[in-house]
Formats: structure tokens, C-alpha cells, sequence
């Protein structure tokens, strides 16, 4: 007996310390984290989380009417329903979830907001403790009153809600004091119940006692006392001013509007609030909700747990929103974007439903991206020549509305001149002028000539076999999104080249640029309507955040940034499953030969840095032969550079041959984007070459030289996506390529390369003509066999 009273009480010591280490209460090796193997909670973790530098206010008693403004929220309540803490067994807390969102939460507190979490989660693991000391208890039992050694199967009986509640409140605390301890937060429990609401001083208590743990930076975790709630009334919990208190969405929102909060988040299962119930195929997600909209929402079933559906939960949060109180729908089991729902919610990223009372006038960028793929989906079904008309038009749009154009464009100017934000060089971009104007419509006539032979073309016929051909045509992609800063004559090229191209487009320009924007935007839609494809091409003009429209993947099959490297790279960095296209750097290189000409070195070194040095196909670091120092060759190239006012940096082993040397570069690797440039000394061609592979980023390189077999050689073996011989690097652009215009420039090694143009917005598919072949009729035994003949391509007409 006494050895049996033993191993129990082992067993009972086991099963406490292990409740205790789950609760954060018991020294343990690994913490459970969402989304890893294990997790231990660790500020530094957060350590690129950037503390706030704007003001936390808004205007008393109303929500904030857009997602950017929620960075402003100071006082936000997080709502966690049953199925983002309990576990998928519905017995015990999903740990490493919870975890997480104590992280977020102490973040957001330490930056100096009042965060409050209404919880749910006691009766989840209240079940897990009660079921431990049930088995428990028959275990000892059986073996008081069983001569066997093996234990007989053991049945759990169901359950009451309130006893689980009552067994795990303690303990569901618990674990949250220990898990915020591990950032020097302090929490602290209320429970509530709905009578506390009802009568008036409980009610001014509970405010008080709030809003004294809020001025002592203390985390307040609320619940409803689940172990002496009645159970739930029926679905009529909206009585003008009154919200009746049945579960946790409904505490959440009064809690709210009697605390004055910015912001509530309701995590749940599901993404956010859906048009139709998300496990239907054509459920789409809402990204910001409006009062009124709840009549053309068509709701499911409730979740695995808890006791409200995302019907109760779009009540609580509309009545909220009445209220003066924000409201975000989100998943808190399988956060997107960064995988930290809270802060990304607070950081105003498009996360789960927005609920505002601010119905914008024009359409959702979501919308605009359908509006796009099906007015681009008939203008690739036009004629070319229909297609061409719409270029001719926009281009003589330009023409004949210059004068409107220039008046836009000098209010934003002024505007950009008055806020001094934008260097010179980006005020020469941002700047349109008669002369750009016309180039613009020049080049527009000249993609309208390609656009007679694009979409559809001809590139590959096969006879597979007998009765049986193969073509390769070429198609649109599908929908662009086009980023562009600082440059309105930008929008126009573009949209003639989507048009051309048959693609539909999305534009997104610089707030510099509004005004111009606006206005080749609504000439561009003019052009359009001729036939009847007007919403083939829109500009963004809603508050999405660059990062925000680069994971609309669903939405959007090619982003093309136009602009500085760092945008370019910020895009790439953003874009979640839609390829880009473009550059990160323009460092581009001229190679001054032995065999170079001292006249065309000059003038071409002195273009390709001092034309337009903030330009991608810029010099920028100027590479010379050896044999050139000490000679008057060299010393002029210097005296040019000089006079033109560019900064020289020395390279390494430029730096060892002179006494007295320009100032060491910091890195060969640098896009200087102004007047300045890096000098280096190298060997010969070969040596030319190495360098540019090695510090170039395959945009464009030159080499000046007299000497063919040289030139040749070091085009032949540079692998960069435009090299030139006795020529500028700015020659490196659409337009001067005869495109008509460019989207960017790639320096990509797949699709397109370089400047590019119509050619590169198009894409292939395979159109198959058969007479009832099936793919049985080529086996071994079969009747047919492959000829995989090459037909001729026949001439466009």
C-alpha cells in the first residue's frame, strides 16, 4: 500500500509541477512558441520595432476613419476569443500562440500605450486540469481496488462550463503573469459579469479601477466570470445605447466605449469578415466595413468554440464603432503579413477587416485591380489597330490639353519648392515642361506603331503529329501595378505601353505629384473610353501603403517599381508571391581603354556622370587602364571633372599610386546618385571586367577604346544587361532605344532584360488543334506517333 501511495503521490508532484511549468510558474528549458519548436520570450526579439514619434491622440468620441490613423491609437483593447487560446483538442491553451501575443501586447505597452486584453481560455484549461485530476482520481482508485497491474480503459464524463471555468481561472492568471514578467509588465484580473454593467456604481468601480491599473502602466486581463454567468440569452443584444454582456465580444465592446478606447482588435479564427462564409470558394475577405453593409453579408456557422459567430462579433464591433471606438476583425491562429497580427494592425498594415464609418467616394483598391483585369481582358481582345487609336488619342491629348497639364504640374511644384523636401534632382523629375510634352507624345506614337503586331503574335507552329498542331502566341500578363515616384510624364508612357500591350494597369504615384497625376490619369481614361475599356488602367489614389498593395497577389501578377534603388528594394522586400521587376542598384561602370580616344573619353565620362547623375544609368564609378596615369590623357579626364564640379573617391589601388589622394571610397559596391564618383585603377581588360562582375549590379557598362578585338572581347564577356562601346551609359533607356518608352529597367537574367518595352509586358500561352487524339493513341501499342515537324510562322497582316 505504501508503495502504491508512493507512485501516486509521484504522479500528483509530476502533474503539478507540469501545470505549473505551462503556467509559467515552474523553471522549464523550452517555452512553446507559435510557428517554431520552441520559444523564449526575449525583448531584443523586437529590438527593430521602432518606438512611436507621432502624437497619440485623435479627436474625442469619433474612430479613426482610415488604417494609416490607427498608429495614432493609445489606449487599444485586444479581444481573444476561445479559439485563439485553447488548442485544437479544445482541452488546454495553445501556449506558444499566447506567448506571442503577450510579446506583442508588452511591445505596444512599452511604446507607451494602455493596452487592456479581454481573454477567454479558463474553461479550456479549467477542462485540461479537471480531466488531469479525474483520470487521477479513477487511477488511484482502480489500483486501490484492482490485483492487476495494467489499469482498465478510463472514460472522462462531459464536463460543466462553469466548474471548467471556476478550476481555470486561477491558473489561465497565472500563466499570464509569468509570460508578461518576462517583459517587466505587471497584470492584473477582473472579472465581470453583466449585472456589473447594469448597476451604476459597479459600473463607475469597475471604470475606476481600470483606469488607475492604466495610469500605473499595469495590463488589464478581463473576463466574464464564467463560473456564475447565466447561461446565454438569445441573439438581441443591441437595444440603442445598451449592449447586454452575453460573451466576450459584447464585454469587449462595452469595455471599450466605457474605457474611451482608440481601438478594439477581435481576434478570432478566420481572417476577418467575409462576404459569404470563408469555407465557400467565391468568399472574398472585406478590408474595411462600413455600417449598412451588414445586409449583404451572409454569415456561417459559429467557430469550434466559444459562444458567439462572426455574427455576434460584427454586432459587438458596429456597436463599438457607434460608440467612438476603432474596430479591427483579425486571425489571431494564422496571422498574415509579418505573423505578428497586433502590432501590424496597430502599425495600420492591411490586416483583417477595418470597420470605419468613412465610405470613401471611389472604389476599393481591390476593386480597382478586378475593374482592371476585365477591362484589360477586352482590350487585349481589340485589334491592334483599336489599340493603336487609343495611343493616338492619349498622345494627342497631351497635345491639345498642354496648357492644363503644365498649370497641375506647377502647383505641384510650388508645393514641392515650399516644403523643401525634394533635392534638385527630383525636382527635375517632378517637373513637366512643352519640350517633355512633346517627346511624350512622340514616343506614345511610336508604341502605338508596335502595338499593330503585339498581342496574339505568331511565334511557333509544330505539327506534334498527324491532325494534330501546336502554336505559341503571345498574351498580356494580366494586371501590372506600376510605383513611381517624382514623375508624372511616367504615367502616361506607361499606360500606352499596358495598352499596346493589352495589359490592364494599376499606377501608384508620388503624393509630389498629385495634381499632375490626376489629370494624364483622367486624359488616359478618355483615350480609353473611345472603346469602351476605360477602367482597363486606374491610379491608386486610396491610403494603401505601398507594402500593403504588394501582397495582393490574388489581385496583381507583375509590380514594376519606378524610382530610386531604395524603393525598388523596399518593393522587393514587401512583395509576398508577385514577382518584380526591376533593379535594386544602377552602379554602372566606364571602362577607359589603353587604346582609348581622349576626345570621346571626355565627352562620353562626362555624360554619363554629369547629365543626369541621380539617374540608374549613371557613371558611377570610372575604371582606367593603368598605362593612362602620369599622362596628360589622365589629367584632362580629372580637369573635366573638376570643372564639372563631381566629387572623386579613390579606389584601393588608385589610393597606391598617388601621395596625395582624393578621399578613400567606403565601398566599391556604392550608387552615389549626385555628383560624385569612385576612380579606380585597373590592369588591363580582363581586370576590367573582374571588377565589374564583382562590384557591378548588371545594369549597364561601357568601354571607351580604338581597339576592336578589345571591345568586342569585353562586350562578349560582361554579363550585365546593356554594354556599350565608345557610348554613353545614359543611352541605356526606352525611348532611346526606340521603344517608345520603358516600364523600368531589369537586370533580372529571366523574362526581360534592360530597358523594358512592349516585348517585355508580354507573356505566351499554347493554343493546341486536334481531331480527337488522345495521348493512349502514342503508347507503344498505340496507332499514332509523334512527327514534331517545325512549321513555318506565316507574316502578321
Amino acid at each position: 500500500m505504501l508503495c502504491k501511495m508512493g507512485l501516486i503521490n509521484h504522479f500528483r508532484a509530476a502533474t503539478f509541477n507540469s501545470t505549473l511549468s505551462k503556467a509559467g510558474l515552474w523553471p522549464t528549458k523550452c517555452w512553446p512558441t507559435y510557428g517554431s519548436a520552441s520559444y523564449k520570450p526575449l525583448a531584443r526579439h523586437w529590438s527593430n520595432v521602432p518606438f512611436l514619434t507621432i502624437p497619440l491622440r485623435r479627436t474625442p468620441g469619433k474612430p479613426f476613419a482610415h488604417r494609416s490613423e490607427l498608429k495614432q491609437a493609445k489606449r487599444v483593447v485586444v479581444k481573444l476569443g476561445s479559439a485563439v487560446v485553447t488548442r485544437g483538442d479544445e482541452c488546454g491553451l495553445a501556449l506558444g500562440r499566447l506567448a506571442s501575443i503577450v510579446e506583442q501586447v508588452s511591445v505596444l505597452q512599452n511604446q507607451g500605450r494602455e493596452m487592456m486584453i479581454v481573454t477567454s481560455g479558463a474553461v479550456a484549461f479549467g477542462k485540461q486540469r479537471l480531466r488531469h485530476e479525474i483520470l487521477l482520481s479513477q487511477s488511484v482508485r482502480q489500483a486501490l481496488h484492482s490485483g492487476q497491474n495494467q489499469l482498465k480503459d478510463m472514460t472522462v464524463p462531459v464536463l460543466e462550463a462553469r466548474a471548467c471555468a471556476a478550476a481555470g481561472q486561477s491558473g489561465l492568471m497565472a500563466l499570464y503573469e509569468a509570460m508578461f514578467t518576462q517583459y517587466s509588465i505587471c497584470a492584473a484580473q477582473i472579472l465581470v459579469t453583466n449585472l456589473d454593467f447594469h448597476d451604476e456604481q459597479k459600473r463607475r468601480n469597475l471604470s475606476s479601477t481600470l483606469h488607475e491599473l492604466l495610469r500605473m502602466n499595469i495590463v488589464p486581463i478581463i473576463n466574464t466570470n464564467d463560473a456564475v454567468v447565466p447561461p446565454p440569452e438569445p441573439n438581441s443584444d443591441l437595444q440603442g445605447q445598451v449592449i447586454s454582456v452575453k460573451d466576450n465580444d459584447s464585454l469587449a465592446a462595452r469595455l471599450a466605449v466605457e474605457m474611451r478606447a482608440d481601438m478594439l482588435i477581435i481576434l478570432s479564427d478566420v481572417e476577418g469578415l467575409f462576404d459569404s462564409p470563408p469555407g465557400l470558394d467565391d468568399a472574398k475577405l472585406i478590408d474595411t466595413f462600413y455600417p449598412g453593409d451588414q445586409q449583404s453579408i451572409t454569415f456561417g456557422t459559429k467557430s469550434r468554440v466559444g459562444l458567439g459567430g462572426m455574427e455576434a462579433k460584427v454586432k459587438a464591433a458596429l456597436w463599438a464603432l457607434q460608440g467612438g471606438t476603432s474596430v479591427v476583425i483579425a486571425s489571431g491562429t494564422h496571422p498574415k503579413v509579418t505573423g505578428h497580427v497586433i502590432t501590424d494592425i496597430v502599425e495600420g498594415k492591411k490586416v483583417g477587416t477595418f470597420f470605419s464609418e468613412v465610405k470613401p467616394a471611389g472604389p476599393t483598391i481591390e476593386q480597382q485591380a478586378e475593374m482592371a483585369r476585365t477591362d484589360g481582358r477586352i482590350m487585349a481582345s481589340l485589334q491592334p489597330d483599336q489599340r493603336a487609336n487609343i495611343i493616338h488619342r492619349l498622345a494627342d491629348l497631351l497635345t491639345d490639353n498642354r496648357e492644363e497639364i503644365l498649370k497641375a504640374n506647377k502647383r505641384d511644384m510650388e508645393k514641392a519648392v515650399a516644403l523643401g523636401r525634394l533635392s534638385q534632382p527630383l525636382l527635375k523629375r517632378l517637373s513637366l515642361t512643352t519640350a517633355k510634352l512633346n517627346s511624350l507624345a512622340i514616343g506614345l506614337r511610336q508604341i502605338a506603331a508596335s502595338a499593330q503586331d503585339s498581342v496574339g503574335r505568331l511565334i511557333r507552329r509544330t505539327r506534334v503529329a498527324k491532325g494534330l498542331d501546336l502554336e505559341q502566341i503571345t498574351v498580356p500578363i494580366g494586371v501590372l501595378l506600376v510605383i513611381f515616384e517624382s514623375r508624372p510624364d511616367c504615367l502616361p508612357q506607361v499606360s500606352a505601353l499596358a495598352i499596346a500591350s493589352g495589359n490592364g494597369l494599376l499606377l501608384k504615384g508620388g503624393k509630389e505629384a498629385t495634381h499632375s497625376n490626376h489629370i494624364l490619369h483622367h486624359l488616359t481614361q478618355e483615350a480609353l473610353s473611345i472603346h469602351g475599356v476605360k477602367d482597363a488602367v486606374h491610379l491608386v489614389s486610396t491610403r494603401e501603403e505601398v507594402e500593403d498593395l504588394c501582397r495582393l497577389d490574388k489581385l496583381i501578377d507583375l509590380i514594376i517599381p519606378r524610382g530610386s534603388s531604395q524603393l525598388v528594394r523596399d518593393i522587393q522586400k514587401a512583395s509576398k508571391g508577385i514577382p518584380v521587376l526591376g533593379h535594386s542598384e544602377g552602379i554602372c561602370h566606364v571602362y577607359l581603354d589603353s587604346n582609348a580616344n581622349l576626345e570621346k573619353a571626355i565627352k562620353i565620362v562626362r555624360d554619363s556622370k554629369c547629365d543626369y547623375p541621380a539617374a540608374c544609368n549613371a557613371l558611377e564609378t570610372l575604371l582606367v587602364h593603368r598605362d593612362l596615369l602620369r599622362t596628360p590623357f589622365f589629367d584632362q579626364i580629372i580637369d573635366m571633372l573638376r570643372v564639372e564640379q563631381v566629387k572623386v573617391h579613390a579606389g584601393p589601388k588608385f589610393a597606391s599610386y598617388l601621395t596625395f589622394s582624393p578621399s578613400e571610397v567606403k565601398s566599391l559596391r556604392l550608387e552615389y546618385g549626385d555628383l560624385e564618383c569612385c576612380i579606380e585603377v585597373v590592369d588591363n581588360v580582363q581586370d576590367a571586367i573582374r571588377h565589374i562582375h564583382k562590384y557591378g549590379s548588371s545594369h549597364t557598362d561601357a568601354i571607351v577604346t580604338e581597339n576592336e578585338e578589345t571591345a568586342e572581347y569585353f562586350m562578349q564577356h560582361v554579363d550585365s544587361a546593356c554594354v556599350f562601346w565608345n557610348a554613353s551609359t545614359r543611352f541605356s533607356d526606352g525611348y532611346r532605344f526606340g521603344l517608345g518608352a520603358e516600364v523600368g529597367i531589369s537586370t533580372a537574367r529571366i523574362h526581360a532584360r534592360g530597358p523594358v518595352g512592349l516585348e517585355g509586358l508580354l507573356t505566351t500561352k499554347w493554343l493546341l488543334r486536334g481531331e480527337g487524339q488522345a495521348v493512349c493513341d502514342f503508347a507503344e501499342q498505340g496507332s499514332m506517333s509523334y512527327i514534331h515537324e517545325n512549321l513555318p510562322v506565316p507574316n502578321r497582316t
